[in-house]
């Protein structure tokens, strides 16, 4: 079984994809641009938008059961290899100990001229 999760307290996803997808005990979370759900926009600058980014895959992790504390695995995408520094700094406020585990690629060119994307896997609870 598969079951889509969609919260507004997210950004909509801008194509044809799901927010998330909940399957065995995992919940599969696309990838979270730093986007505002309220404003549509995206703040300046690549603190901002990761914080944006982590704010709303917390979102969509609550919606579909889970939390950033059943992280399991993440993917940063990001647009800019100079910015590796300070999107840690923002990622490590939000992740559990231990962390995920993670893959980062830089210099990656996102839609509508974001800096960030973060996608993950959590396990939900009991799973």
């Amino acid at each position: 079984m598969r079951q889509a999760v969609s919260t507004d307290d997210a950004p909509h996803a801008i194509g044809p994809y799901s927010q998330a997808i909940v399957a065995n005990g995992f919940v599969f979370c696309s990838g979270a641009a730093g986007i505002d759900p309220a404003t549509g926009v995206a703040p300046d600058g690549i603190e901002a938008q990761t914080e944006q980014a982590l704010r709303n895959l917390d979102a969509i992790l609550t919606a579909a059961g889970a939390s950033l504390a059943a992280l399991v695995k993440t993917t940063v995408f990001y647009a800019n290899v100079e910015d590796f520094a300070a999107i840690n700094a923002v990622y490590a406020r939000f992740m559990p100990d231990p962390p995920p585990a993670r893959s980062a690629p830089a210099n990656v060119s996102l839609p509508l001229g974001l800096l960030i994307s973060i996608d993950a896997i959590a396990v939900l609870p009991g799973g």
